[in-house]
């Protein structure tokens, strides 16, 4: 018999660890399911994790690699601030939705006009939708002390039921015969996301999010306000008697992870997805979680898991096409990762004891 016996402190070796024994875990059980469903496991393991970087398309598939990455790095880095201190924003995804929305209302609100300064407004625009929406359960949790995880999730259906408003009504083409969806911002050059570098993916959101790592690290491990946050996660009553003041860190936390997602939904819309449409939102919200645990809450670590995680997103494209994997096969192989990453999480804060049994 076992038994698991807490750790004075958590195992170094088991919180750098886990994250490679997750993925190596994901692999074999992703494996297994692919042969259940008829497919070779080793085609299809080697499709979603080879072919993006080494095929003879990687070309192509390492420019959608930076696409995919950009938006889930900079969600999960504003999750990682407040999960880090225990407040629990799981709205990513409304609050990516809104600043898609608002950014793409304002470059709408000056089409056709020609000027520098219209994409500048849609990326403040999109940072504020994101910040105002993050801000209700802030608000109500400062003001009530409601549940911030229930009533930010419960957002998201609130801002998905605004997107398709918004899709059929506001912001409906004019010109578009009357099909839902606005706009095409790469037929609008003032207001789109265009790639920095042709042929490489490097657009601005790809920037912000690298910009983010390095201020996300500053903030962490330079600042005051890093320092409270670290020790309000690990002791809320040692960080009030600290001066720390746990009201205003919910509205930081909350707001600038509101923030960062609506700049992912700026970027996206006025980029890659290119109009905002019913079906805008393909669940970065949701999936910035899994970056930001399977990164350890660390810039650097989110960037890594950020890079993976979007890896999975083309590699599972491809062998949907391929392989004729289903959708849903490969969602659930990205639901995985943060299984076994929870799951191996236990032995960074537990030992593994043997029960001794006495001898009559």
């Amino acid at each position: 018999m076992l038994r698991l016996e807490k750790r004075p402190v958590p195992s170094r070796f088991w919180t750098i660890m886990t994250p490679v024994v997750a993925v190596v875990a994901t692999m074999v059980a992703g494996g297994l399911l692919f042969a259940f469903l008829g497919k070779d496991p080793v085609a299809a393991i080697r499709t979603i994790f080879w072919d993006p970087i080494f095929s003879e398309f990687a070309w192509y598939y390492r420019a959608q690699l930076l696409v995919k990455a950009a938006p889930l790095i900079l969600i999960a880095l504003g999750l990682s601030l407040g999960f880090r201190a225990g407040i629990w924003n799981i709205g990513a995804e409304g609050q990516y939705i809104v600043g898609a929305i608002t950014g793409a209302a304002v470059g709408l609100a000056f089409y056709p006009l020609d000027a520098w300064y219209i994409f500048p407004l849609m990326i403040l625009a999109g940072a504020l939708g994101g910040w105002a929406w993050a801000m209700i359960p802030a608000l109500l949790k400062i003001r009530f002390g409601t549940n911030e995880i229930l009533v930010s999730l419960m957002l998201v259906y609130v801002a998905e039921q605004l997107l398709a408003k918004m899709s059929l009504g506001l912001l409906k083409n004019p010109d578009g015969h009357g099909f839902p969806g606005s706009r095409n911002f790469q037929e609008y050059p003032s207001a789109h996301n265009v790639e920095l570098i042709e042929g490489t993916g490097m657009h601005g959101g790809v920037l912000a999010g690298f910009i983010a790592v390095i201020a996300a690290y500053v903030l962490l491990n330079r600042h005051i306000l890093g320092y409270q946050i670290r020790l309000t996660g690990q002791s809320a009553r040692a960080a009030r008697f600290a001066g720390v003041r746990p009201k205003l860190l919910v509205a930081f936390c909350l707001g600038t992870s509101g923030a960062l997602a609506g700049l992912a939904g700026l970027f996206e819309v006025a980029g890659p997805a290119g109009q905002i449409t019913i079906d805008f939102n393909v669940g970065y919200g949701f999936t910035a979680i899994i970056v930001a645990f399977l990164g350890r809450l660390h810039p650097v670590g989110i960037l890594l898991a950020g890079l993976l995680m979007a890896l999975t997103y083309v590699g599972g494209e491809i062998a949907q096409a391929n392989l004729r994997l289903p959708a849903a096969a490969i969602q659930a192989f990205q639901g995985m990762l943060l299984f076994f990453l929870l799951g191996f999480d236990v032995l960074a804060n537990y030992r593994i004891r043997p029960i001794k049994r006495e001898v009559a």
